[in-house]
This record gives C-alpha cells, structure tokens and sequence, in this order.
C-alpha cells in the first residue's frame, strides 16, 4: 500500500474512530507529511523500510536545524501513535520506535510575582469565613514556601506558635521544621475563630471546607484564582507561583541557596548532605532577615 493512501487512512481513523478534533488532526499530519518526504528523498517508498536508525537521523536532522525539544518530541508522539496503529492493522511486524528517546525537555520555573504584587494580593479585607481563610493559607504559602499537597495536609498540631515554626511532611513522608512569619501566624488565629463554625470536634485538618471537610487540591487553585481577579493581579496566581516567589525573594536577599533550599524541603539534591548539617538557628536568622513580610513591624501590618 502507498505511503500516501496509509498516512490518509490513518488520520481518517483519528477522525471516524478516535474522534480528535481537526485542530489536532492537522497537526498530526503536519508531523507525517514532512517525514514522508524525508523518506522518499532517500528512496525509501513503504513505511515497513522505516526503521530505528532513520527516526534517529531524522531526530538528528531536527535538531540541526534549531527545531525545539518540545517540537521534536511532539512529532516523534505522533510518529508512535501512527507506528501502533500499524502493528494493529498487520501492516508492520514490530514497532521501529520502540528504544527511541524524544531529546529532553527543559522546565522551565514559573515566573514569579514581587513582593509588592504579594503585598496586593495579600491584603484581603473581607470578614467572610472563606476570605480569612484563603488570606491564610496564602500567608502560609509565601510564609513557608509549602507546596500545594503539604499545605493541604497540615493539621491543627502542626503549627508551634512559641517557636514560629510549622512541621511539614514533604515527599516521601519526610518531615521538616520551616519558619513562619508573625503575619501568617495572626491570619491563623484568625481563621481558627471562623474554622470552629464549620467543622466537627475531631478534624485535625488545619484548612477546611465550607461542608467542614480537609480542603482539596483543586478548591485551593481556584479560590487562588479568585483572589488573584478581585486583588486585581494581572498574573495567574496558583500555590507553586507562591512557592517560587518565596524561594526568589529569600534568595535576592540572603544569597543563601543552602538555607533556602532546606527550608524548601529540596531533599533530592545532591548537597542534601550539606543542608541536614545547617544549624537551625542559621535558617531561622536568615529567614527573619530575608522574607520581606517577616521584616514588616507591626504597624505596618495594621
């Protein structure tokens, strides 16, 4: 069968069976058509005489070009979704793909806010339950540096008012003790008053819903959303935004990657070993000095 009535019948497939949208069926055909030609400018004519060795070069010829990881990556996806079905039609016997590795793909961090768009967004004004809930865990957040999964997971018992200190269990159940700032300590005494409407005696869960349930992932990406259009940010903002801001801010002022780094809970690198033999009292110094709310005096907190 010609390359030409294959490459048709597959994307006819991706429309009758597979039900994708034209939007994306032209993409698959944007990465197919170009890789045909490939082909047939080396005298190559069946799609049985692709092999691991060509997808290899053709990747080569991509990236000779500047083409993107991201790019690549996305047409060699395309390529294996036309390889499997293929195999499933008997038209080829093994799959020339398998082994292939789309080049990598760098991650790039989010973009921070400053401190005075934290500041904004920050300062909520609503004796609403769910507002002075919401302005706490976002105090939390940038306070701490947490991520979305460990503010969730915080309870009531882990905040120690008398040190400022909040005990974090991070990936791999791994604990760790992190400072938090007098602000964030106040917006949750504030919240505790509310809190005692909505739950039951016996939940632990340090956030809650308005049914009185431990709050989810996804209700505090979207109240963050919601306060990031009332407070007139002109950036989405979600919990790693906060997180990120936080490690930027603290770095900008203390230049200390070691002590940011353990109060992120960053267990995984390879200078871990340095960062478990940090003298707390270090970190706590840092921490009063760098983070730009922990500098603010009490007046300017009214």
């Amino acid at each position: 069968m010609k390359m030409d009535k294959l490459r048709q019948q597959y994307l006819e497939y991706l429309a009758t069976q597979r039900l994708l949208s034209p939007l994306t069926i032209t993409t698959y055909q944007q990465s197919l058509y170009p890789l045909q030609q490939y082909l047939e400018a080396q005298q190559l004519n069946t799609w049985r005489q692709l092999t691991g060795d060509i997808i290899r070069q053709w990747i080569a010829s991509h990236r000779q070009r500047g083409l993107s990881a991201r790019s690549i990556a996305t047409k060699l996806s395309t390529l294996r979704s036309f390889c499997k079905y293929l195999l499933n039609i008997d038209y080829l016997n093994q799959d020339p793909c398998v082994g292939i590795k789309a080049p990598k793909q760098s991650k790039p961090l989010p973009k921070n806010i400053n401190v005075d768009q934290v500041n904004q967004l920050l300062n909520i004004i609503d004796d609403d339950p769910l507002a002075i809930r919401d302005r706490a865990m976002m105090e939390v957040f940038y306070a701490s540096g947490l991520r979305l999964a460990e503010l969730a997971n915080l309870n009531l018992g882990d905040l120690d008012t008398d040190q400022q200190l909040i005990k974090v269990t991070g990936k791999g159940d791994k604990q760790r003790l992190v400072p938090i700032t007098n602000m964030a300590i106040e917006q949750l005494h504030r919240w505790y008053q509310c809190r005692t409407l909505l739950v039951p005696h016996n939940e632990q869960a340090m956030f809650v819903s308005k049914q009185g349930r431990r709050i989810s992932h996804r209700s505090i990406q979207v109240r963050m959303k919601k306060w990031a259009l009332e407070q007139q940010i002109t950036t989405t903002i979600h919990p790693h935004k906060l997180r990120h801001s936080f490690a930027t801010h603290m770095l900008e002022e203390s230049s200390d990657l070691r002590a940011v780094q353990e109060m992120l809970g960053h267990a995984d690198l390879s200078t871990t070993q340095v960062y478990t033999q940090l003298d707390f009292q270090h970190l706590a110094k840092v921490y009063d000095q760098a983070h730009p709310r922990a500098k603010m005096k009490k007046s300017d907190k009214k």
